[in-house]
């Protein structure tokens, strides 16, 4: 099927290419009722404006990108929502990528967000090279990273949003503490992503406070798969337990557990209380019910969106800033006060 074009809207409605032009960008210098004659012949043929080709003659295309480790993991697909959310309230479209896939690399997802015109990008790095990336792509077009800089050096160049993991960690840690549980292990540890570091030394301050030493079960992986917790929790339950509580460093990491546990015949809370961190959807539903760290997806979005807007309308009053949203903790049924035995 050969694409309808505006020339050809142009010849069956008998009139020029400019007339149509005008007719679809909303001119008052046509009447109404040859606009209307007009769209009505765009809708028989199935003429759709390119939109991208508009952008370009204006130096706008009101699209935006957003780049995600992985969409099948609720926290960024929740993210995702809100972001777009907030793109739509502000009269943007958002265009997704993600950089789960072994042949792509994140620097050509910029490059092909940057090739099909966006204004902006949302980048939600997790690696110790995406200030470097951000940096170096923010010479282009204005780019917020979703996430933390592995160096303090590197946000007096880059625009960030981010948690503040390190008191979401320190929360989650003084939630099991004042249950009672004195022998607690925190798994899903991820050394290569920031966040995760932030978090655990959050964690490793309350404790320490506490004067109480815990146990890491490190996730090796790329990701904090449901999969990977599960794999995790599996080989964790096939020995004695020897802790009262699990903290996970994500709520999938956590229900992953939960479900090693149920097959291990292990009851929680009654067994052992179990704490994820994301406050993902899934973690309220009735039969999960997840003590968690809400990290409050939906203010991450809109100081995101207003950053990126900021930045867009001048961009040096913007480098370097770094906002922070601060969590809040989640308690469920999964996590109960320390019984004594």
């Amino acid at each position: 099927m050969r694409r309808v074009t505006i020339k050809d809207i142009a010849k069956l409605a008998g009139v020029s290419y400019s007339t149509v032009s005008r007719a679809l960008s909303g001119s008052t210098e046509i009447s109404e009722a040859t606009r209307e004659r007009i769209r009505k012949i765009c809708e028989e043929q199935g003429y759709h404006t390119n939109a991208l080709a508009r952008g370009l003659s204006n130096n706008r295309t009101n699209i935006l990108g957003l780049i995600i480790p992985d969409i099948t993991n609720p926290f960024f697909s929740e993210l995702s929502h809100e972001i777009e959310r907030m793109a739509h309230k502000n009269n943007y479209k958002l265009m997704l990528c993600n950089y789960c896939f072994e042949d792509v690399s994140v620097e050509s997802l910029f490059d092909f967000l940057i090739g099909h015109q966006v204004e902006g990008i949302f980048y939600a790095g997790t690696g110790n090279n995406a200030a470097e990336i951000t940096t170096r792509f923010s010479r282009t077009l204005p780019v917020v990273l979703l996430g933390d800089s592995f160096y303090e050096s590197d946000i007096e160049e880059i625009r960030t949003v981010s948690m503040d993991n390190f008191i979401g960690g320190y929360m989650a840690a003084n939630h099991l503490l004042a249950l009672g549980h004195r022998h607690i292990t925190y798994i899903g540890f991820r050394s290569a992503s920031i966040s995760h570091q932030h978090r655990y030394q959050g964690f490793q301050a309350a404790m320490d406070k506490a004067g109480i030493s815990f146990e890491t079960v490190e996730n090796r992986k790329d990701s904090s798969s449901i999969d990977e917790g599960y794999s995790l929790g599996k080989k964790y339950f096939s020995e004695p337990l020897r802790s009262t509580a699990l903290f996970c460093a994500t709520d999938t990491i956590a229900l992953g557990v939960m479900k090693a546990a149920d097959e291990a015949g292990i009851a929680i809370p009654e067994e052992i209380s179990l704490m994820g961190y994301d406050n993902i959807v899934y973690s309220s539903l009735p039969k999960i019910m997840l003590s968690t760290v809400d990290q409050n997806k939906k203010k991450i979005a809109e100081n995101a969106m207003a950053l990126m807007l900021e930045s867009m309308e001048n961009p040096e009053s913007t480098r370097g800033k770094h906002i922070i949203t601060q969590p809040k903790l989640v308690k469920r049924k999964s996590t109960t006060v320390l019984r004594q035995k």
